[in-house]
C-alpha cells in the first residue's frame, strides 16, 4: 500500500483492509471488483488483485501460511527478491539482505561513489556481507530510514551524516570541482564570457 503514497493515506485504508480482510482465507474468497473497491484510491489496482492471488496460493499450497523460505515467497506472483528479503527479515526474523530503492542508494553513495552503477548482484551480495548475525530486521530497518531520511535522493544531508568519514560520496553537498583538464571560468569586470 506505500508504493507511491504518504503514510497519512495508507495508515486509514490499511486498517479498513484488515478489518475487511481479518485472514488470507477471508481475503482468499474477495472477488476482484471487492479487492480495488477496498483499496481504492491507493492507485496501483493490479495490487489488489495480485494480493488475492497470492492469498488463494497460500491458502491452497502453504495451509494458509506465508512461506517462510526465498524459493517458495519466490514462486508467488509478483514477489521479487526485495519482498521476499523483506517478508524473511521483518516477518521471520531471518538474517536476509533487502535492496530496496534507499538500500540501494545508501551503499552506492557510501561504497561506490555518487555517480557509480554498480550492478544489483553486487549490490546485494554487499547488502549481504553487511548484515550482522541476529540483527537483520534492525539493519534493514535502520538502512531504510537512513536513506529516506538523511541520504536523500535530492537533498542528501551530507554535511549532518554520521557516514561522512567513510563515505566515497562525500561530499554530495558541496560544490564540485571542476573535471580534470576543464578550465573553471570566473566572471571578470568588463568581460562577458569571462577568463580563466
Amino acid at each position: 500500500m506505500l508504493q507511491q503514497t504518504q503514510v497519512e493515506r495508507v495508515i486509514p485504508k490499511y486498517r479498513a483492509w484488515l478489518v475487511r480482510y481479518p485472514s488470507l482465507a477471508a481475503l482468499a474468497k474477495a472477488g476482484t471488483a471487492e479487492v480495488r473497491e477496498a483499496w481504492y484510491p491507493l492507485g496501483y489496482n493490479i495490487l489488489p488483485v495480485r494480493l488475492r492471488d497470492i492469498a488463494r496460493i497460500v491458502v491452497r499450497r502453504h495451509r494458509g501460511a506465508i512461506p517462510a523460505t526465498r524459493e517458495d515467497l519466490l514462486a508467488l506472483p509478483g514477489i521479487g527478491p526485495y519482498t521476499a528479503g523483506a517478508v524473511l527479515s521483518f516477518a521471520y526474523g531471518q538474517d536476509t539482505p533487502i535492496l530496496d530503492t534507499n538500500v540501494r542508494r545508501v551503499l552506492r553513495r557510501v561504497f561506490f561513489g555518487d555517480r557509480a552503477a554498480p550492478p544489483d548482484p553486487l549490490l546485494w551480495k554487499l547488502a549481504e556481507a553487511l548484515l550482522p548475525a541476529g540483527g537483520a530486521y534492525d539493519f534493514n530497518q535502520a538502512v531504510m530510514d537512513f536513506g529516506a531520511t538523511v541520504c536523500t535522493a535530492r537533498r542528501p544531508g551530507c554535511p549532518a551524516c554520521a557516514l561522512a568519514g567513510l563515505c566515497a560520496s562525500y561530499p554530495l553537498t558541496a560544490p564540485r570541482a571542476a573535471a580534470p583538464g576543464r578550465a573553471r571560468f570566473k566572471r571578470t569586470a568588463g568581460s562577458p564570457s569571462g577568463t580563466a
